[in-house]
């Protein structure tokens, strides 16, 4: 039997096992509990103390024992065990090679895949300062999240994740729900435990240690908790695995039929072997030359130390850049340190004070890929460089060249996070009353080599050999990988200089909220009634180098002006502030109770709440919930909520500055002259790449000079008038307790909850494609875009606009695009549980538990202006080879946001024995990034991957004493060594972790 159709068998039986073997879930599994104790111990779902119409809602519960159970060893592996959710866009191995993006110990909360910021995270019931460093979105625009690694993951009671919308009783961001992480109190004893775990295969290993405990004072009035956690993971290596080891990974697509797809081959035309363009005199572009190895069957001209010229830009592909090879960092290696303390006194019988004091700290490293050219600064090596290549020593262009003789970039990212809050809490009159203050901050702090245009200038133009050395090319004996032929070390360090962002958020926050859960009795039983008040202040700084800010500016022999950084834009610094004040109010009422008696009305409850909130920044908003439970029978509950809900314009996408990004853009408005001058064959499907290979040669001259097609700027920028995302959530669902099943059989209780969320305005870009369409359009009917903003016209504009119909436009100098207010999307889904426990003398305590979300619709529509674009292709007002821009349509499963997602756990305990099991399934996806000849488009496979541990606890007597109330774990996570499903890139790195079978071992005791 081969190994492969063996696997498969035992993923057949692991699943069919599952089901018997009893477990917590070395992976946390998100578990529903029964509807009574849901009442008991949830409170995220209403404000009420004490309220029970939070068995209106679907909730999931992680429990503490659950926590205990799965030894996470961040927040990020506690969040991605919950089917409900979705892609993990900011995770520690996204690793880009710039500092635009967040990187190093970073994980992202997600909920029904709606997109980063549309989920609520509370710590202990209130606001969780955010992550301050942004990245952009599918939508290009900056969204910031909350950073689960620095949830002290050991020190959770529980944690409560509402599934639906709460903007009514949270406030902005709770779009798709609320993620409500409870830290254990009141502790009277002390806990140690260690953990030890690796991937197969991989030299990253993972040690945790946490200690926790509390001791009561003043005859249990007071009470301190602490715990504290130390993480360690080495890096994971490119070379530890085959879909990382290389960025050519169509081998691995071998017999597919995909594997010729270019897209495989992720190799790069910018390395060591440098392309350059010769400068006339005058400025303009002469002969185009690579520097080639000196064996090479296109050298024309050696000029020594194994190394000659090609009179041709374009570098041979087997001499393309494979960084990989060179062992770059996958995952980073990361410190990560958790201290909370938590604090009580009963200062009297109905007041107590309260508070929490905690602190996060990590630090990853990491290395990448080596610094390349780009084209955000236009180098031009002076002609007295000591190595110029080229007769007469002129001004060269560097237009591709990596400066790989400094070897991989070093990422050093540095992020903290500190909360404090004190309150006060009491009785009076009935009514329960808490008053707290809240101040947090996070910081980030980014360092990374870079190299200063300005000192390379220098060192560059230096005639002496010393100079730094562009044409020595890279590693003759293994030309993709690396440099060999290293310029001078002091020309190195003289060029090398940090790139440092800083970036910071801060929360400061009042509130007073009172509730009372009889404030009016009705027949049924009594009303419950809570209201509150907020203020909170939010700010974020973004301060960039002074070399990228434009403090520090490079200004090139062309006198052209840019960032100092070789491969970077400019950046502004950005910082902003707001104040919110809100108010909210809310009912929670009982219309039929089980002893009135009436048919098919077992039992019937309600919630009304809204809330209000004031915003400095773009003014105030409403919203309202309604939430219902009806019980036709004892048993069979009907659920269902309806809601509208916002988020908020985060302080970066309505604060920033301009910041500028290049991207290759036709132009329209050219092409369709040189068409209606019969001057470009085959039409406007010819108006893109090679396009100069279509224009007839009485227009060949104009068009050069005239650029149809070029790499483009944006200035993108915030947008201080944009309004809040809205949306409408509806949810409906069934909670099903079978009372006929004999209690020998266990309990069991299953749910089904259909939901759909609706959103309007959401924050993204036109983007500068489709502004420069809209301008073609514009321009057949005589207007024009005024964010199309475009040069002088030239003559060689004059003669391709003659005769065409067309009035004469200049080249196009930047594109205006600001953050606005862009297309709706509408997302719905069905989430299904089923849990059973059993307990037994003979044989022990069973259960089982079974957690499934289900993406029924996830399309995203058109803006208005992109569907004006649409129906003018439609209508044929614009040609049909003209395309439009942007993420729409049908989302389901586009390199994420998977169909299905379900997890299956189960628990066996018998006196000293825990064993347990967990399996996790994952749908396909599908790559539309890569083809095969008939156009089909990659699938990314379905998963699934199961888990299994056994604990043993000892009493103290089998040993000894000393190993009382101790316990020792050996467990085992991806049990079949399931590798993430190929993808382009490799794998899909926001679905899946990169690695396969994962290995540990924990001892933990109290005493």
């Amino acid at each position: 039997m081969s190994y492969r159709h063996a696997r498969r068998n035992l993923r057949a039986a692991m699943l069919a096992s599952s089901a018997l073997l009893g477990a917590a879930a070395t992976t946390a599994y998100a578990q529903e509990q029964d509807v009574t104790e849901v009442e008991e111990i949830v409170v995220v779902g209403s404000q009420i103390r004490g309220a029970k119409v939070t068995a209106a809602l679907p909730v999931t519960v992680v429990s503490e024992d659950d926590i205990i159970a799965a030894a996470p060893a961040s927040g990020d592996d506690l969040f991605r065990s919950i089917p409900q959710m979705g892609d993990v866009t900011f995770n520690s191995s996204y690793q880009p090679n710039t500092a635009n993006s967040a990187r190093g110990d970073t994980g992202s909360v997600n909920l029904r895949s709606l997109g980063i910021g549309n989920t609520l995270v509370l710590l202990n019931g209130r606001r969780v300062v955010g992550h301050p460093t942004s990245q952009a979105n599918e939508h290009l625009v900056p969204v910031l999240t909350y950073n689960t690694n620095a949830i002290p993951v050991s020190g959770l009671k529980r944690m409560e994740v509402l599934r639906d919308g709460a903007a009514a009783i949270y406030g902005a961001d709770a779009v798709a729900g609320v993620v409500n992480t409870v830290l254990r109190d009141d502790m009277n004893d002390w806990t140690v435990s260690t953990q030890y775990g690796g991937a197969e295969g991989t030299g990253m290993r993972e040690l945790n240690f946490s200690l926790y405990g509390g001791k009561d004072f003043l005859d249990g009035r007071a009470n301190v908790s602490a715990f504290f956690n130390y993480d360690h993971r080495d890096e994971l290596n490119t070379l530890d695995q085959d879909y990382t080891a290389t960025n050519n990974i169509s081998h691995l697509f071998a017999g597919t039929g995909f594997e010729n797809d270019s897209t495989l081959v992720g190799t790069s035309n910018i390395a060591p072997w440098g392309r350059f363009t010769v400068r006339n005199a005058n400025g303009s572009a002469g002969q185009a030359f690579t520097v080639l190895p000196g064996t090479h069957a296109l050298c024309a001209t050696q000029i020594g130390d194994g190394v000659c010229l090609r009179n041709n830009g374009t570098l041979p592909s087997e001499l393309n850049a494979d960084t990989a090879t060179m062992g770059l960092s996958v995952m980073p290696e990361v410190d990560r340190f958790n201290l909370f303390l938590t604090g009580r006194y009963q200062i009297n019988d109905n007041i107590e004070a309260f508070g929490e004091l905690g602190g996060y700290h990590a630090k990853s490293q990491a290395y990448q890929e080596p610094i390349a050219s780009a084209s955000a600064v236009n180098f031009i090596i002076p002609g007295t460089n000591y190595y110029n290549p080229i007769a007469g020593s002129p001004d060269i262009t560097m237009t591709g060249y990596r400066f790989s003789d400094l070897g991989p970039i070093s990422v050093a990212v540095t992020n903290k996070q500190f909360r404090i809050l004190g309150g006060l809490r009491g009785d009076w009159n009935g009514w329960n009353w808490e008053s707290a203050v809240l101040y947090s901050e996070a910081s980030a702090k980014d360092v990374s080599d870079n190299i200063s245009a300005t000192k390379l200038e220098e060192w560059a133009g230096k005639n002496t050999p010393d100079a730094y050395n562009f044409f020595n090319g890279g590693n003759a004996s293994n030309p993709q990988v690396g440099d060999t032929t290293l310029s001078n070390q002091a020309a190195i360090d003289g060029i090398r200089v940090d790139l440092v962002r800083r970036t910071k958020t801060e929360l400061a926050l009042w509130d007073f909220k009172v509730s009372r859960p009889d404030i009016y009795q009705l027949p049924a039983g009594p009303v419950g009634v809570a209201a509150g008040i907020e203020f909170r202040k939010e700010t974020q700084m973004d301060d960039r180098d002074d070399r990228m800010d434009g403090t520090i500016r490079y200004q090139n022999l062309a006198g052209v002006w840019s960032s100092d950084f070789i491969n970077q834009n400019e950046n502004p610094d950005t910082y902003g502030e707001r104040d919110v004040f809100s108010a909210y109010a809310e009912i929670a009422a009982p219309l039929v109770s089980p002893d009135m008696g009436i048919p098919l009305v077992h039992n019937l409850e309600v919630q009304l709440a809204g809330r209000f909130e004031e915003y400095s920044d773009f003014g105030s908003i409403a919203k309202p919930k309604f939430a219902a439970a009806w019980d036709i029978v004892d048993g069979f509950r009907v659920r269902g909520s309806w809601a509208q809900g916002f988020r908020a314009p985060n302080l970066e996408q309505i604060n920033a500055t301009v910041i500028t990004r290049s991207n290759q853009t036709i132009d329209w408005t050219y092409c369709a002259a040189l068409d209606a001058n019969g001057a470009l064959s085959g039409g406007l499907r010819n108006c893109g790449a090679n396009t100069g290979n279509y224009v007839s040669a009485d227009y060949i001259d104009d068009f050069r000079q005239a650029h149809a097609r070029k790499s483009t700027p944006e200035r993108r920028s915030g947008n201080p008038d944009l309004d809040p995302e809205e949306s409408e959530t509806l949810s409906i669902g069934v909670v099903f307790q079978p009372r006929f099943i004999p209690a020998e059989y266990g309990d069991f209780t299953i749910t089904a909850d259909w939901w759909q969320v609706e959103q309007t305005g959401m924050v993204g870009l036109f983007r500068g494609q489709n502004a420069v369409t809209l301008d073609y359009l514009l321009r057949k009917n005589g207007s024009y875009n005024p964010n199309v903003v475009r040069k002088e016209v030239t003559a060689a504009d004059e003669r391709i606009f003659a005769g065409s119909g067309f009035e004469a436009a200049g080249e196009i100098d930047h594109i205006k695009d600001a953050y606005t207010n862009q297309q709706p999307q509408t997302v719905e889904g069905l989430d299904l549980g089923v849990m059973w426990k059993l307990r037994t003398d003979r044989y022990g305590d069973f259960s089982a538990n079974l957690n499934v979300s289900h993406l029924l619709k996830y399309y995203l529509d058109m803006a208005p202006d992109t569907q004006r674009l649409s129906d003018a292709v439609a209508s044929g007002e614009l040609d049909s080879n003209i395309f439009i821009s942007g993420s729409m349509g049908d989302m389901i499963a586009d390199m994420g946001r998977p169909e299905w997602k379900w997890s299956l756990s189960t628990t066996w305990r018998k006196d000293a024995w825990t064993v347990g099991a967990f399996t996790q399934y994952i749908s396909s996806l599908y790559d539309d990034s890569v083809t095969n000849a008939d156009g089909d488009f990659w699938t990314v496979e379905d998963t699934l991957t199961g888990n299994l541990y056994a604990e043993y606890a000892f009493d103290g007597s089998q040993i000894t004493p000393a190993l009382a109330n101790a316990s020792v774990r050996v467990g085992v996570r991806n049990i079949t060594d399931e590798t993430p499903p190929l993808a382009s890139g490799g794998y899909v790195g926001t679905v899946y972790q990169p690695y396969g079978r994962y290995w540990y071992a924990s001892f933990r005791k109290t005493f």
